[in-house]
């Protein structure tokens, strides 16, 4: 009978780990015989060890004072995009003290995925939690988008929130979702204001009112590995094509950062680990440790673009079949990223989404394998708004749909006027804009939220251009209004010219 293996989380809040604290859950693993460390898509941190390790292993990170969970998820990390300070951008007014700050007014471990993200980055993604707080233009002030659990509803908070409140909010946010699950948890129509009013009648916060709209960057994902120049110092990306970091050289990695003053490290969303602030006389320490252990930090950059889901083997092998194919054919993917999704509800960040219609969890041999590819609106990962392009692939068909689907993107980015029709792959695309065809929008009158017949409604199970008129008892996806609350907005081809 083969051993059996345990998972230990350990979340590294905000994707912020101590060169010591690190050490310490290293030397830990150690001991237990873990030869392989993983990083998540939530900034935490994985490994798995031998059950006669087990007990012995929990008694020494519990002796180091070091929370994990075994083979549980029960409290999600907290995801920031501390990570991309100085290195990716330069902040207006959320510095690290800022960051800081607020994660450690956190008293208690939330169940709800929670992100503190910059507006001006786009590398940290800014709609993948429960709760996503994004930074504003006023100084220590942050939009509130909460995506309710087990869903893709999102409802906008209707004022700003202090930086300060961010915790307590959160935490009562948390206890009236679960505490009224059968309104605000996994349901298909959920009232965003009446969760609003719950909280506001049972917590006093500073609010601000919202004078401008929030405004996020174009999606342009940063080369991420790779030792690079900032000011007079360098910061180093490590990514792991098979996401596994030899512990032994991660333990090395912590001793030059002790050694040369560097107190802290960053794991980010796309599951790999940076380091800020080395010298350069300090260089050759660690091009010697990469070149020990033979580190290459000069992957392509359409193998960097992916998001897979923790842990699932399934979906990094698919992953690196899918890389090698667009390799082979030399596939552009600028300003597109990729996610592989095996489970369903699982929030993975994509432009491009490629979706298992087969029970990936079950032990049985996979007799076929076949797959959905979907794309978001406009490409735009962080939308929730998903668009079916083909269904049914089997997977030696894979990279051929996701390669015209590639082809796509870029003649509508090289024709803006298509923007607003979605290529399917068996219909030709028109190729003058008084050919396209014209859909009507209508718009909520409370929440302002929008049906485009072109699109459909995925939430309400509407098919791509199904004309409003012929829906019967239809809600809105967002706050639950009937039907007769939507008035015609335009058209999708007007909308687009008018830049709304």
């Amino acid at each position: 009978m083969a051993a059996k293996d345990y998972t230990i989380k350990i979340n590294l809040t905000g994707g912020i780990v101590s060169a010591g604290d690190l050490y310490h859950i290293l030397e830990a693993a150690e001991k237990a015989q873990v030869e392989h460390i993983r990083f998540g898509n939530r900034q935490q941190l994985f490994f798995s060890v031998a059950e006669e390790k087990l007990w012995e292993l929990q008694q020494d990170l519990m002796a180091a004072d070091i929370i994990f969970e075994l083979n549980k998820d029960l409290h999600p990390n907290i995801l920031s995009s501390y990570v991309t300070e100085d290195v990716f951008y330069h902040a207006n007014w959320l510095r690290e003290g800022v960051y800081k700050d607020i994660l450690d007014l956190f008293d208690y471990r939330p169940q709800v995925k929670i992100n503190l993200v910059d507006s001006e980055q786009a590398f940290v993604p800014f709609f993948t939690g429960n709760l996503n707080f994004i930074a504003s233009e006023t100084s220590n002030y942050w939009f509130l988008y909460i995506r309710f659990p087990k869903t893709n509803i999102i409802y906008q908070w209707p004022s700003l929130v202090y930086s300060e409140d961010i915790p307590g909010l959160s935490s009562l946010v948390e206890q009236v979702i679960f505490s009224n699950k059968e309104r605000f948890y996994d349901q298909r129509a959920i009232d965003g204001n009446l969760l609003h009013n719950m909280v506001r009648a049972s917590g006093n916060f500073v609010i601000q009112p919202i004078t401008h709209p929030l405004r996020l960057p174009e999606f342009k994902l940063p080369y991420y590995e790779g030792f690079n120049r900032y000011g007079n110092k360098l910061w180093l990306g490590i990514y792991r094509r098979d996401e596994q970091f030899p512990l032994s050289f991660l333990k090395r990695i912590c001793t030059i950062c002790l050694q040369t003053r560097i107190g802290q490290l960053y794991t980010t969303p796309w599951k790999s680990l940076v380091i800020k602030g080395i010298e350069l006389a300090d260089r050759n320490l660690w091009d010697n440790v990469l070149s020990r252990y033979r580190i290459n930090v000069r992957h392509a950059s359409n193998e960097l673009n992916w998001q897979v889901e923790d842990l699932c083997a399934y979906g990094l092998n698919l992953k690196n079949h899918l890389v090698r194919k667009f390799n082979e054919e030399d596939v552009r993917t600028y300003r597109l990223c990729f996610a592989i999704k095996t489970q369903p509800k699982t929030g993975l960040f994509g432009s491009i989404i490629i979706r298992t219609q087969q029970d990936i969890g079950s032990s049985a041999a996979l007799t076929e394998e076949l797959f959905e590819i979907l794309y978001t609106r406009d490409f735009n990962p962080n939308s929730k708004d998903f668009i079916s392009f083909k269904k049914g692939v089997a997977k030696e068909d894979l990279s051929t749909y996701l390669i015209k689907l590639c082809d796509d993107y870029y003649e509508q980015q090289s024709e803006p006027e298509l923007l607003s029709v979605a290529a399917q792959p068996n219909e030709q695309v028109p190729g003058k804009p008084e050919e396209l065809a014209v859909y009507k929008v209508y718009q909520c009158r409370n929440c302002y939220t929008m049906y485009d017949e072109h699109y459909g409604d995925e939430v309400n199970e509407v098919q791509n251009g199904t004309p409003f008129t012929s829906i019967p008892d239809y809600t809105c996806p967002t706050c639950g209004a009937p039907k007769a609350d939507f008035v015609i907005a335009g058209s999708s081809l007007s909308l687009l010219q008018n830049g709304t």
